[in-house]
């Protein structure tokens, strides 16, 4: 009997066959089997764009990932329904996209210490020309 290969062991072999790195492998593989986890062991062929729209939204929602993740779980799923399935899904216009942090907001590392306030001030105040003069002290009569 020639069984016909399980999900993530054709999408393994497809990764493989169009030369994608072994840590890509590993990841999308993880995204794939999260998503199908996520919506109750469905097979991805009975699901579509809805689905896929859920899953993202859910990873910027509620688990609250960064937009590169959220990327990297879309390249993932994209690649399961376009290259493994070989079905086209409908354009993902519903998705809550995942923010990127901004300039302005401190450094996961930059939290909770006195060298953070240091480092922040400093990419604060770090501009060309500018220099920190000491306050007067002002006493209260």
């Amino acid at each position: 009997m020639d069984a016909k290969p399980r999900l993530l062991e054709q999408v393994r072999c497809k990764l493989c066959a169009k030369h994608y790195s072994y840590r890509t492998e590993l990841q999308y593989v993880a995204w794939i089997r999260r998503f199908i986890l996520h919506h109750g062991k469905r097979h991805p062929q009975e699901m579509s764009g809805p689905e896929v729209e859920q899953f993202l939204t859910h990873l910027a929602v509620d688990r609250r990932v960064a937009a590169s993740t959220q990327n990297q779980a879309l390249a993932a799923v994209l690649f399961l329904y376009r290259q493994v399935l070989e079905i086209d899904l409908p354009w993902l216009a519903n998705v809550v996209r995942a923010r990127r942090p901004s300039e302005s907001q401190p450094h996961a590392d930059d939290r909770g210490t006195r060298d953070a306030a240091s480092r922040i001030h400093k990419r604060t105040y770090a501009k060309p020309g500018y220099v920190e003069r000491p306050r007067p002290v002002q006493s209260h009569r």
